[in-house]
């Protein structure tokens, strides 16, 4: 088959100035191309040529300028060229009708990874319309299938929910690699960590991500383990390093709390695994209704025990004593708890660590997830 996937005007793929949509596209397009004739259309990047192959994929890429509407139309624009078997969109159920305008037979998947189907985002009737126009909903999380299913129950049954991957090759746990042991220890004598525990968090600096509760939780714990260290890993945005309003109240939090607070700024996706190596305990203080962030699959990956929010879709990847749940994540003293009781056992922290690897190696591997939607693309539409 003939197979085009369609990725958001945001970020490019690869993801070069990262992006979970963009992480998760890029590790399953190769197995996919071996399969069918697959096509990735996503938006320009000065570092990215506008039309090319590797290995088995081509990448066009179109100038949508980070605006939807302009992206909505250059896709459509190259689609009219093109004939497809499969369109399979990502994160923009307001391009399915747009689609199916000029390319009236074609299979229209729709991957989910957000509240896209929020009345605020998507006009009701253009939602009905797209749902009706969309063989099949890949979600990242039970959370949003149930969101959509909750706004729009004629969706429910083309609801399929199909988890994230990591790659397993690139996050390994420090102590099987000398080159990751190696890393740990620079990155630590650089920014004076010595031998601390280690708490990290890696994302985005905004309000819904929960960095400021965070740097708050460590008043609490300070008076308990006075040999520990936060690190904060991310920018304002994807590829920027802007002192954003927040960042700089963060960042005056940090200077004020009783243990030292590392804040990297904007970090490389290529770079990003070096700081898990770094760590010894994850942390996604998520205060917002988080779809299910993927850090936490690069947390397991690495052997890190972890401690996330009951958000969104968060609790989905706590499974067999892999990691830790705040049931109130506006409170500090919460994350304070459940950090204490890592921070207190080593062995606990190996426990959880190691039954985090096993999973991402049994359940969340880049060929599962391809696998997975490859099944989607080959399997016969749902009865209506």
């Amino acid at each position: 088959m003939k197979v085009v996937m369609i990725c958001t005007e945001k970020l490019p793929v690869p993801p070069v100035r990262g992006g979970a949509i963009q992480t998760y596209i890029a590790g399953i397009v190769d197995f996919l191309g071996q399969h069918h004739d697959l096509t990735v259309l996503g938006t320009t990047d000065p570092s990215l040529p506008l039309d090319e192959r590797v290995r088995n994929v081509r990448y066009v890429r179109v100038d949508g300028q980070g605006v939807f509407e302009t992206y909505a139309e250059q896709v459509v624009r190259f689609l009219r060229t093109q004939s497809y078997d499969v369109v399979h969109v990502f994160n923009r159920p307001r391009l399915v009708p747009l689609i199916r305008e000029v390319l009236p037979n074609a299979r229209i998947m729709l991957s989910m990874h957000n509240d896209m189907f929020d009345q605020a985002k998507i006009d009701p009737q253009d939602a009905v319309r797209t749902i009706a126009e969309t063989e099949r909903i890949i979600t990242i999380s039970d959370y949003v299938g149930r969101v959509i299913e909750t706004l729009y129950p004629d969706a429910a049954g083309k609801l399929r929910t199909i988890y994230s991957g990591v790659s397993l090759q690139t996050f390994v746990p420090w102590e099987r690699s000398q080159t990751a042991r190696q890393i740990r220890q620079e990155l630590r004598s650089m920014h004076n960590l010595g031998n601390r525990q280690v708490i990290l968090f890696v994302g985005r600096l905004t309000p819904k991500k929960g960095a400021d509760i965070l740097v708050r939780a460590m008043n609490e714990l300070h008076a308990q383990h006075s040999n520990i260290a936060l690190v904060l890993v991310g920018g304002s945005w994807y590829g920027v390093d802007k002192i954003s309003d927040y960042v700089a109240y963060v960042r005056s939090l940090a200077d004020r709390s009783p243990i030292p607070v590392i804040t990297t700024g904007f970090v490389n996706a290529e770079q990003i695994h070096h700081w898990f190596w770094a760590g010894d305990i994850f942390v996604c203080p998520s205060q917002w209704e988080e779809p299910l962030a993927r850090v936490h699959y690069e947390a397991m990956a690495t052997g890190l025990p972890f401690v996330t929010t009951k958000r969104g879709g968060n609790a989905e990847v706590i499974i067999g004593g892999n990691g830790l749940l705040v049931e109130e994540p506006e409170n500090p003293q919460s994350f304070s708890a459940q950090l204490s009781k890592l921070l207190t056992s080593r062995d606990l922290q190996k426990r959880m660590g190691s039954v985090g690897r096993k999973l991402a190696e049994e359940r969340f591997t880049w060929e599962r997830v391809a696998r997975e939607v490859l099944d989607v693309w080959n399997s016969p539409p749902p009865r209506r």
